[in-house]
C-alpha cells in the first residue's frame, strides 16, 4: 500500500556480531493462514440493504473458522506498513448472539443477529453495523464485497463506532470500496485515535513519518510519529511497540537510548511479535542495550524461525555451524539454512558448508527440510 514507509525505519537485517557477514537479497514475505468462511452459506452474495436482515437461513455446518485478525503478522507485513484489519477479537463489541456467532463462525447468524440489534436501535447499534460491513469486506458468509463493507463503515463511523472509523480509514487508504483518499483517510484515523484506538493511532504514527516538503526540503515529523506510538503502545498495539524500539534504537524523534529499545523489542517478543523476536534475538546476542546473552539469543532465534523468519532462519543456522549459543550441529545448521535460502536469503559462508556434507547427510537435512515445509 505504502511500501517505501518501511525505509523510514531501521533495517532490520541487522548483522550479528562475531558471525561472517551476511548479505541479504530482498526476502518475499510470507503469507499467513489463508481465511476459510464458515460453514453458512459462505458464496452467498445477495445484496443486503442496510436494516433489512438477510433473507436466507444458515446453508451448512456452521464449523468453526479463523477470525481475521487486525494485525497480519510481521512476517506477512513488514513493520511500516499500514495495518488493514480490525480484530473482532479484541473489539469493545458487547458480548452478544451476533459478536458469540462471528467468533465461532457461524457468519449468516452474526449478519441476521446484528440487523436485529440495528433495527432494535440503541447504543450498540453502531457496532453491529461495523460488524457486518467486516463480513462484506472478508468475505465471510458472503461474497467480498468492498463497496458495500464501506458503507456500512460509514454509517457506523457517523454514530461514533470507532473501529468503524479505523476501517473506513483504511478503506480510504487503500482505495477499496471507496476512491482511494489519504487527507480522508487521516481524517477517520484521527476520529479513532480520538477513542484511543491503537491502529489507528500507529497508521497515524506512520503517516507522520511520510517526508513533507518545506523551504528546508523534505521533513519527517519523527518526534509526532514517536508520540503516536507510545500512545498505540499503550493500547496494546505491537507494531507500535516494536516501531517505537526502532526510533529510540536510532534516535529519531526520541534521544537515542539502547536499553530503552531492547526493552521495547522484548515486550513486542514476548507477545510474539515476528520480526520484534528475529531483533530481540539479535539484541541479546551482540548485548546491545542489554546483557550479551547467546543461549537467550538463540531461543527466541528457534521461536522466530519455527514461525517462518527468513532472517531468523539464517542466523539460527549460522549460530548452528558456529556452535555459538547451542551446541554445534552441522545438520540443523543446512536444515535452516536451505529453508531461508529458498526464500531469497543468501549466505556464501553457509553455502561453503553445505557443499562440503556427504550424499547421506545431505538426504537427511533434505528430509528434515520436507518436515518443516510440510508442518
Amino acid at each position: 500500500m505504502r511500501a517505501n514507509i518501511a525505509t523510514l525505519l531501521v533495517c532490520l537485517a541487522a548483522p550479528v556480531a562475531g558471525l561472517p557477514a551476511v548479505v541479504l537479497a530482498q526476502t518475499p514475505t510470507v503469507a499467513g493462514a489463508s481465511q476459510t468462511p464458515g460453514g453458512e452459506a459462505a458464496g452467498r452474495s445477495t445484496p443486503v440493504t442496510p436494516g433489512k436482515p438477510a433473507a436466507a437461513a444458515d446453508g451448512g455446518t456452521n464449523s468453526a473458522a479463523s477470525i481475521p485478525s487486525s494485525v497480519p503478522s510481521a512476517a506477512a507485513r513488514p513493520p511500516g506498513k499500514p495495518q488493514e484489519q480490525v480484530d473482532w477479537r479484541k473489539t469493545r463489541l458487547p458480548t452478544d448472539a451476533a459478536y458469540a456467532a462471528f467468533q465461532r463462525g457461524y457468519f449468516l447468524t452474526a449478519f441476521r443477529e446484528a440487523t436485529k440489534r440495528i433495527e432494535a436501535g440503541g447504543p450498540n447499534a453502531a457496532a453491529a453495523m461495523t460488524l457486518i460491513g467486516e463480513l462484506y469486506r472478508d468475505g465471510l458468509g458472503f461474497r467480498e464485497n468492498p463497496v458495500e463493507a464501506a458503507r456500512w463503515y460509514a454509517l457506523a463511523a457517523k454514530r461514533g463506532d470507532a473501529q468503524a472509523a479505523f476501517a473506513l480509514g483504511r478503506a480510504y487508504l487503500a482505495g477499496e470500496g471507496v476512491k482511494k483518499d489519504t487527507a480522508k483517510a487521516k481524517e477517520f484515523f484521527e476520529q479513532a485515535a480520538g477513542k484511543n484506538v491503537g491502529a489507528a493511532l500507529y497508521n497515524l504514527g506512520i503517516m507522520a513519518m511520510e517526508p513533507t516538503k518545506d523551504k528546508q526540503g523534505e521533513i519527517v515529523d519523527f518526534r509526532a510519529a514517536a508520540n503516536l506510538f507510545e500512545r498505540a503502545a499503550a493500547e496494546g498495539d505491537l507494531d507500535a511497540t516494536y516501531s517505537l524500539a526502532l526510533l529510540y534504537r536510532s534516535g529519531r524523534g526520541v534521544p537515542k537510548d539502547d536499553t530503552k529499545a531492547a526493552e521495547l523489542l522484548k515486550q513486542a517478543a514476548d507477545q510474539h511479535h515476528l520480526v520484534a523476536e528475529t531483533e530481540y534475538a539479535i539484541v541479546l546476542f551482540n548485548g546491545k542495550g542489554v546483557r550479551k546473552d547467546e543461549a537467550a539469543a538463540a531461543k527466541y532465534f528457534i521461536k522466530a524461525a519455527w514461525r517462518n523468519s527468513p532472517v531468523a532462519q539464517n542466523r539460527l543456522a549460522r549460530m548452528y555451524a558456529a556452535g555459538r549459543g547451542v551446541k554445534r550441529d552441522i545438520m540443523n545448521a543446512m536444515k535452516w539454512h536451505i529453508i531461508a535460502r529458498a526464500s531469497g536469503v543468501k549466505d556464501k559462508w553457509l553455502d561453503d558448508k553445505l557443499r562440503t556434507l556427504t550424499r547421506t547427510q545431505r538426504q537427511l537435512v533434505n528430509e528434515q527440510v520436507r518436515k518443516f515445509a510440510t508442518k
